[in-house]
């Protein structure tokens, strides 16, 4: 998802630089809304590795 989001954003870079505002606008939209939600879900599972799956590990030693 995030390959996606850093692609769409050289699109809309380039795009905008030639002038294919559109286009430019469109694409920087959707690689937003991308990242958003890769970052969400990163956030989630940062969250269940630290509550969840350490619980599920059983103590140590």
């Amino acid at each position: 998802m995030l390959k996606w989001a850093i692609i769409l954003a050289v699109v809309a870079l380039i795009a905008g630089a030639l002038g294919f505002t559109g286009i430019a606008g469109a694409a920087a939209g959707v690689a937003k809304i991308l990242f958003f939600l890769f970052l969400l879900g990163f956030v989630i599972v940062m969250l269940l590795g630290v509550t969840v799956f350490k619980a599920a590990a059983g103590p140590k030693g």
